[in-house]
């Protein structure tokens, strides 16, 4: 039977529709998955939503051939974005409209943006813990590792004294790839442009190890790399130490070998918890490392 939705190439016109749709389908699974005790799902901001259409436009900018949408009379249904850096693809937004799911929109989706990635070596993704997105990934060879992820207000007092961590620019992109290329298998290339552009950055350059992290608006970490768990510590504790002794802090996408952040949420009273996947294919989870949500 004929399908009543078509997939097409995603065009820098349909990022208001698609960034509403995004929005729409994650505060629906957060509803969906929602536990006791955890922050209640809410919707973007005017501000969350315009950070979130510059990361879209970056990567149509820079990935077009790898972005889909999906379409029928009622207008755009499902979209995924995905990006190659080097030898690695990774899949950055992957959504159905709530309630529309089982009718092969993601599939065909999916299929749609990994032959973008033909020819990498490995392959990367932020999984939720939607149980359909899950299957989908596995069944596209991708082997899904359990994250975990720390919140809680972070005392002042656990804080350590931290040396030599500066802060970061532009000047440093050479470095931060070179650290990729070891922890990760590819650079993050022009996606550091992107980030540079919505979050501080710190730096740790020494002869012992070297490493960056961006940081969340209110603290803790957007993303992090180093090359040696020590260098990872410091940098994870600045990033701890943005955040305000009043408000929740958040530390996420923390794999199993990561037990290092582990150790540094606790030490910081943290609360523990799991919380999706990292789904990979060709590689073992980078280490020490704490890939973001988008740009992995």
């Amino acid at each position: 039977m004929a399908s009543d939705y078509y997939i097409r190439p995603m065009r820098s016109e349909d990022a208001v529709a698609v960034e509403e749709l995004t929005d729409e389908g994650f505060y629906d699974l957060g509803v969906r998955t929602h536990r006791t005790g955890w922050p209640e799902p809410s919707r973007r901001s005017a501000e969350r939503s315009a950070r979130w259409t510059r990361r879209l436009h970056h990567l149509l900018a820079n990935d077009a051939a790898g972005c889909f949408v999906a379409e029928d009379s009622t207008g755009i249904i499902g979209a995924a974005t995905s990006a190659k850096r080097e030898l690695t693809w990774v899949l950055a937004t992957y959504v159905v409209r709530p309630g529309l799911q089982g009718r092969g929109v993601g599939r065909q989706l999916l299929d749609a943006a990994r032959t973008y990635g033909r020819g990498c070596l490995r392959g990367m993704i932020s999984s939720s813990e939607d149980p359909l997105a899950a299957r989908r990934y596995r069944f596209a060879g991708f082997t899904l590792h359990p994250m975990m992820l720390l919140w809680g207000p972070v005392p002042r007092t656990v804080l350590p004294v931290v040396e030599r961590v500066r802060e970061g620019s532009a000047a440093d992109v050479d470095l931060m790839d070179s650290v990729d290329r070891q922890v990760r298998g590819a650079a993050h290339g022009v996606d550091h442009l992107s980030m540079l552009s919505e979050h501080r950055l710190v730096v740790v350059d020494r002869t012992t190890g070297s490493g960056y992290a961006y940081l969340e608006a209110d603290g803790g970490p957007y993303l992090l790399a180093a090359t040696n768990r020590r260098t990872a510590t410091d940098l994870l504790w600045e990033t701890l130490a943005a955040s305000s002794p009043d408000e929740q802090c958040v530390l996420a996408n923390v794999t199993p070998v990561n037990e290092w952040a582990v150790d540094v949420g606790m030490a910081a009273r943290m609360a523990l918890h799991t919380s999706g996947y990292l789904a990979l294919r060709g590689m073992k989870p980078p280490l020490p490392y704490l890939p973001s949500g988008h740009f992995l």
